[in-house]
């Protein structure tokens, strides 16, 4: 996501690329955790999550600032929630395979 040159110079060089470079490390975390061995994909994929929390916080603190529109914030917002629960997919399912199912109801 290209965000920065929508942002006012006063913001560009601070906020602006310092979600980029959130961008950039949460692409790079989600590569080394796809071929990262299964045992410690979890703990990859938290850190990945974290980064996501982490873009949504700056993103609202650059639509509270104005530096970017309601628009660019709507947009971004929804993007970043369907990352976000593809990476929570992706761990829950990481999940699924370690333990065997939990039966309720009558036995």
């Amino acid at each position: 996501m290209n965000i920065s040159p929508h942002i006012p110079r006063s913001g560009r060089f601070t906020t602006g690329s310092r979600i980029e470079n959130k961008f950039l490390d949460l692409l790079e975390l989600s590569y080394t955790a796809y071929f990262t061995e299964k045992e410690k994909k979890a703990d990859k994929l938290s850190d990945c999550i974290f980064i996501v929390d982490i873009i949504k916080f700056l993103i609202s603190t650059a639509w509270e600032a104005k530096l970017i529109s309601h628009k660019q914030y709507g947009d971004i917002a929804v993007k970043l929630d369907e990352i976000g629960k593809m990476l929570w997919g992706w761990k829950r399912s990481l999940g699924l395979q370690k333990t065997a199912p939990v039966r309720r109801g009558k036995k």
